[in-house]
């Protein structure tokens, strides 16, 4: 009989560690296991959930200790607010693990971490955290960070990391129970490639958020305006976790850089992969590491041309080698272009010489879906989660060389 699974989840909104871990639970449950799943607000990712075939529970969990984004989680009014409504939630999530019969627990998000941390020895259960952030301070406010590296040494009996750069951000000890998985893509991401529906159409997908730099792409946009005057841009996406000013900072640039005209913000969308296949460039212009990128693999299994800032686990996706040299602040690899973060004028430069040279860009677009096809396939991802499940439910959990 396979092995029961809770997977634990704090939000309902689909970010990327929501649609990474859908993907896995697809792959998984059934032969290999059985799944379930509870989250703690009612919401899209819950739809999607049962959808797939797995049983979702809500454990509604106060929104003012939910919605508290992580850079204020730890801001004196937040944290005297959110204290006794924690205190009193953690019994009611150990009693729904019990309720469960599951074998492991999987939490896979910091704040499902920090509660599993606490209901699953209650519940007398082992977990598994599914690392998608780097737990560092240029990403979490530093006495977040001082915290979450102690529960990855103490808590977990194995932890699941999405890139080589997320993994170097913990501790030793805990880096010896992990597990490097990188999100892989479903087999319809790799359905004909994309036909680039318009060329002169670059994009950004992705939340909106300081850290996935939608004002350094609309800077850059507007420099690519003057020498590439048919080129439109599009930000595909919305603010998710509390960030709306910043959503309506990025709506008013355009209008303060004079390309209002040339600039659609498109909004949350159900189904980003479309808008993807309508581009002829995808960018990614995060000025702080992120810890992997799962749109650059998308872009590449779509054979999209992309541009993405080389930091944190995106050198891994477009330059596994190490080979490629910024010092004039973007370059070309074989299956994409990487750019200098945070560079506005840098991130222009690698555009415009995408637009600029059709030949090169179709090519690395071939070479970069044989690449994606090669190294991000969900069967890969689910394998390796699946040896840090078992390792778990077993008691032996393996290390990464």
């Amino acid at each position: 009989m396979p092995p029961r699974i809770l997977v634990i989840d704090h939000t309902s909104q689909e970010g990327g560690g929501q649609l990474a871990l859908l993907r896995v639970v697809e792959q998984l449950n059934g032969d290999r296991a059985d799944i379930r799943a509870l989250v703690f607000s009612s919401g899209v990712f819950v739809d999607r959930l049962r959808a797939a075939g797995i049983e979702t529970a809500v454990l509604e969990l106060d929104p003012a200790v939910n919605q508290t984004s992580r850079d204020r989680v730890l801001a004196p009014a937040a944290l005297v607010r959110s204290l006794g409504r924690s205190v009193a939630f953690v019994p009611r999530l150990a009693r729904a693990i019990r309720g469960a019969r599951a074998d492991v627990v999987v939490a896979n998000t910091l704040k499902a971490a920090v509660f599993t941390a606490l209901a699953a020895p209650l519940a007398g259960r082992r977990w598994v955290w599914h690392v998608h952030d780097r737990i560092a301070p240029d990403y979490l406010p530093a006495p977040l960070v001082a915290a979450l590296r102690v529960l990855a040494v103490l808590g977990p009996r194995a932890i699941v990391v999405n890139s080589e750069a997320t993994l170097a951000t913990l501790p030793g000890r805990a880096r010896r129970k992990s597990t490097l998985a990188y999100p892989g893509l479903a087999a319809d991401a790799f359905d004909s490639p994309s036909d680039g529906a318009d060329r002169a159409v670059v994009g950004l997908i992705g939340r909106i958020s300081p850290t996935k730099g939608q004002r350094q792409f609309l800077e850059a946009a507007a420099s690519v305006a003057e020498t590439n005057p048919s080129t439109r841009f599009r930000v595909v996406g919305a603010a998710l976790f509390g960030e709306d000013a910043y959503e309506s900072s990025v709506r008013a640039l355009p209008e303060a850089l004079g390309i209002a005209d040339r600039v659609e913000f498109t909004g949350w969308v159900p189904d980003a992969g479309r808008h993807l296949r309508e581009l002829g460039v995808v960018v990614h212009a995060s000025p702080v590491p992120e810890p992997f990128g799962q749109v650059v693999v998308e872009a590449m299994a779509a054979g999209v041309p992309v541009v993405a800032t080389a930091a944190g686990g995106v050198p891994e996706i477009l330059d596994p080698d190490g080979t490629a040299d910024l010092a004039g602040g973007w370059a070309a690899t074989e299956v994409g272009v990487l750019v200098r973060p945070g560079d506005s004028a840098a991130l222009a430069a690698a555009i415009r010489a995408i637009l600029d040279e059709p030949e090169a860009r179709a090519a690395r677009a071939v070479a970069a879906r044989a690449a994606a096809a090669e190294r991000f396939t969900i069967e890969r991802t689910a394998d390796a989660v699946w040896r840090a499940w078992r390792g778990a439910a077993s008691g032996t959990v393996g290390s990464m060389s």
